[in-house]
């Protein structure tokens, strides 16, 4: 499921990595990539908000995710020493909230390599459009 796509996102972060190492912080990683990603014409929206509803109620939380990539790929990145279960349930979060099957959780912080994992949901329950919505 959308591997050629993950392909594309990890050439661009490996390239980042290659760049510039490891151990910046995450907002220079972000942006780094998201340069790669407009040099390699990859369409991607940054932080994009993520509505949330319940009982038809609109909650004032939001949820951001780093990327969007290629309108399919939910991608969190980080830049810490070792990836945590907390990341990881973050990045759910995210993939649920967004209602994508697949997510890419990107780390920048290891010093012998680019650490990434890739997630999918199979579990990806229809939700009406007024519950759970993307606004840019």
């Amino acid at each position: 499921m959308l591997k050629d796509e993950g392909y594309q996102l990890m050439g661009a972060a490996f390239e980042v990595y290659n760049q510039l190492g490891y151990g910046m912080a995450e907002e220079v990683y972000q942006q780094c990539l998201e340069i790669e990603l407009g040099l390699r014409q990859l369409t991607f929206l940054a932080k994009p908000a993520l509505q949330l509803s319940y009982k038809s109620k609109e909650l004032q939380t939001k949820y951001r995710p780093d990327l969007f990539v290629l309108n399919s790929i939910v991608v969190e990145l980080k830049s810490v020493s070792e990836l945590i279960s907390e990341h990881e349930a973050q990045l759910f979060n995210y993939m649920r909230i967004a209602r994508q099957p697949v997510g890419y959780l990107i780390n920048f912080g290891r010093k012998s390599h680019l650490e990434w994992k890739r997630f999918t949901l199979f579990d990806l329950h229809p939700a009406p459009e007024s519950q759970v919505g993307r606004t840019d």
